[in-house]
């Protein structure tokens, strides 16, 4: 899939990379996207990588004293969601974050990724629209600041330059007058892309009860995701009665100018603009919408937020060696160029308890953990193991004695086929070291991810619970945890 892949550990290596190998070379932080184009055969010409997640400094969340909140380029989702600054600041972005793929994937997939992938469903452009986000481009040569709203020309296709790096996104922080939301419709729960999606901030006048301003932006209606201006220019002015809702969201129809495609018709995608932009003018005016992501939401992380270990060597690693330390051992691969790190565990380290179920990240079969979090390895490039610290399930069982979750499945006949189960496991390892208590909810959100095909949740969601209270000292989980 690529020939060349480069670990810079510095910006300014990572732009003269590019600037030497432009067009054919890409910058990659989590790849849950571009990994899947390359396979395709999206991107012809392609054939080098700059993997950026070794430069210290890009997964920072910050504001500035000019109020502005600043999301580096290796912001994943699920740091967004960790972030209190953004639930407090800007709430939307959090809300879309939270209907993003499923906690494996968050743990790769970043704010940027999403930005620059440029489609009109994905997931987080609408609610940055909405804030009034802008992104910093960076070259070897120059570097520019352009509003988000002027960043796309269609579909998947942006003002960015092959020789450009987005360095930094930046949004006006949401003050004490200013709320907002997101709502999302998938065609499930979870790893869905949206049918439609739609982001509105408002901000209320002095009394708190009129509409001084409006930001309604829509997804997955147009080319690119769009200003629902008649309904914004309506609202102003007006407080949210029932009546004002309804007249706003059959306004912000009008704006929409869907396609008919395997997800859903035009006409369904029109109506449902109407639903989803009233639901959410519904939850503004109930008042605080916060409890609209869960306090504590599963990330996988384990006790700590996960960090790349350092290189061994301070240089762009070479194409020919890749030394990581798996389930405890050092081990040193060669002739794993253009693969994934799901094929060297299996084909190279010859660890095939990690399964392929789809090599797209939609079922959660090959669940790791890299450096700390659950990652799905079919989207993690095997080069990125260079200096890591992997484990498998084959790593999870100590001194001779079964994980808490293993002995769990065990126990509790949580397998059926057991195709799916090291995925299972290796999600729910890290979701019991997060969350020691785990409601069902919870159990559910942190497996998200994981598609079991003979439909085996219920013994697997009893499993989990009882390795929870295994892992606490307990011999069976609480009443109304199982």
């Amino acid at each position: 899939m690529w020939r060349l892949y480069f670990t810079p550990t510095t910006i300014d290596e990572a732009l003269t990379l590019l600037d030497r190998d432009a067009p054919r070379a890409r910058i990659i932080a989590g790849g849950t996207d571009l990994l899947l184009e390359l396979e395709r055969g999206q991107r012809p010409g392609v054939d080098t990588l700059i993997d950026i997640t070794r430069i210290p400094g890009l997964d920072r969340i910050t504001l500035d004293d000019q109020g502005w909140i600043h999301i580096g380029p290796r912001v994943t989702h699920n740091q967004v969601l960790a972030s209190d600054l953004l639930r407090d600041r800007a709430f939307p972005l959090v809300r879309a974050s939270w209907e993003v793929g499923s906690p494996a994937l968050r743990n790769r997939a970043t704010v940027a990724g999403n930005i620059l992938t440029a489609s009109p469903a994905n997931d987080t452009i609408a609610p940055l629209m909405a804030l009034g986000a802008r992104v910093t481009l960076r070259s070897a040569h120059s570097q520019r600041t352009v509003p988000l709203a002027e960043f796309y020309t269609g579909v998947r296709r942006t003002v960015m330059q092959p020789n450009e790096m987005l360095v930094d996104i930046a949004i006006p922080a949401l003050g004490p007058r200013q709320r907002g939301t997101f709502r999302k419709l998938g065609l499930r729960k979870a790893q869905a892309i949206a049918v439609v999606n739609v982001a509105v901030v408002l901000t209320w006048a002095e009394d708190g009860e009129t509409v001084e301003d409006a930001a309604i932006t829509l997804g997955a209606v147009a080319p690119t995701i769009v200003h629902a201006t008649e309904a914004e220019a309506y609202l102003r002015g007006r407080r949210l009665t029932p009546e004002v809702i309804a007249e706003a969201a059959r306004l912000a129809v009008r704006s929409a100018r869907p396609i008919d495609d395997i997800r859903g018709s035009a006409a369904y995608r029109r109506r449902m603009v109407e639903v989803y932009t009233r639901r959410a003018l519904q939850a503004l005016a109930q008042g605080d919408v916060s409890h609209e992501v869960p306090a504590r939401p599963p990330l996988l992380w384990g006790q700590t937020p996960p960090q790349p270990r350092p290189l061994p060597v301070s240089a762009s690693h070479p194409p020919d060696e890749i030394v990581a330390r798996i389930n405890g051992r050092v081990m040193v691969f060669r002739d794993a160029e253009g693969k994934t790190l799901l094929d060297l565990l299996r084909d190279h380290a010859l660890l095939t308890g990690t399964k392929e179920g789809c090599g797209e990240g939609e079922c959660g079969a090959c669940t790791v953990h890299l450096d700390g979090a659950a990652v799905l390895s079919c989207l993690v490039p095997a080069a990125r193991a260079h200096g890591a610290d992997i484990v498998t399930v084959e790593g999870l069982v100590q001194a001779e004695h079964l994980h808490p979750v293993q002995e769990a499945f065990v126990h509790d006949h949580a397998v059926q086929c057991g195709y799916c189960t090291p995925g299972f496991v290796m999600a729910a390892a890290k979701l019991i070291e997060e969350h020691p208590h785990p409601d069902r909810e919870t159990i559910a959100h942190g497996l998200s991810g994981n598609l079991c095909r003979c439909t085996g949740y219920y013994k697997i969601f009893d499993a989990v619970a009882h390795a929870a209270a295994l892992a606490r000292g307990e011999d069976a989980p609480h009443e109304g945890q199982a």
